[in-house]
């Protein structure tokens, strides 16, 4: 309505001035279409003067047809999670080897003997003097109940545990079971010891068997050399070879004949400068079919 009334008065004042200005001689007579065209200009800017100024704070833009609009989301407030507790087992062992009496070893009746087993600590918590080797099941062979350990196994630390046995005063098999206990009198890993017992009672007596072998080496790369002592508890012949680890042929060692119980010797040497870590064991075929233990040396 406002904009109506504007042209209008604005229409009647154009008029008015027309007809004032109006000359007798129509020679001099202003040209109708400037005077539309100046009126025209004027409603013009009378409308762009009184139009309305909007507000930039004020304006909303409507978005064309196929237009994506984004609408921001507000971030929302992140929980914490509680941290994961890590288990791990505190009391665990790994069984390493047989130091000592590896098994079916024959014994003589009634002998002493100490039987040494290697176990290495993979649980969480040490070993302390609180706990203790105890015998399990089987056959006690004369050996403790219960044995506390001499001192502590850090994880990941290995310990030669022994406990003194007697083997039976009867020819045959004989198998004692044992196992380490903890504080709270859980026994939590078992290992075992196996012999033959063979009568006579003393040493020299039995089936002819290898109940020991060591090891003496010397050199390195480039020229290594082992020497197996191999001790036996009666007379006989041993017959075995020793093994490298690159895949060779076995080398088959010269027969040990042995009058009486003892102790006898095989070497071997080995000439490689191959880069990385070279092993050797040895095996006895005869009387025992049995692998005992291996040595190594190194080329950088």
């Amino acid at each position: 309505m406002r904009k109506n009334h504007i042209v209008l008065a604005v229409a009647v004042i154009i008029s008015a001035m027309l007809a004032c200005n109006l000359p007798s001689n129509t020679s001099n007579q202003p040209n109708p279409d400037a005077v539309l065209t100046a009126a025209a200009l004027t409603v013009q800017a009378q409308l762009t003067t009184s139009a309305p100024t909007t507000s930039p704070a004020n304006t909303a833009s409507t978005p064309s047809a196929g237009t994506p609009t984004f609408t921001p989301v507000p971030l929302s407030t992140s929980t914490a999670i509680p941290a994961v507790t890590a288990t791990t087992s505190c009391d665990k062992a790994l069984f390493v080897t047989d130091v000592s009496y590896p098994d079916n070893t024959p014994v003589p009746a009634g002998t002493n003997f100490t039987k040494t087993w290697r176990l290495q600590n993979i649980g969480s918590c040490s070993w302390t003097p609180s706990y203790a080797v105890v015998f399990v099941s089987d056959n006690i062979m004369n050996g403790p109940t219960v044995q506390a350990l001499s001192g502590n196994v850090n994880p990941g630390q290995t310990v030669d545990v022994s406990v003194n046995l007697q083997a039976p005063s009867s020819n045959g098999t004989y198998t004692s079971s044992w196992g380490l206990r903890n504080p709270s009198g859980v026994i939590f890993t078992h290992f075992y010891v196996q012999i033959k017992v063979t009568g006579g009672g003393g040493g020299g007596s039995g089936p002819f068997a290898v109940t020991s072998v060591s090891f003496t080496t010397s050199g390195g790369c480039g020229s290594f050399s082992a020497t197996a002592n191999i001790t036996v508890n009666n007379a006989g012949t041993v017959t075995g070879y020793w093994q490298r680890n690159d895949a060779s042929l076995p080398y088959n060692f010269s027969s040990l004949v042995y009058p009486s119980a003892g102790t006898q010797s095989t070497n071997i040497t080995w000439a490689t400068t191959a880069l990385g870590t070279h092993s050797i064991y040895i095996y006895i075929n005869n009387p025992n079919h049995q692998q005992f233990g291996s040595v190594s040396f190194s080329c950088p």
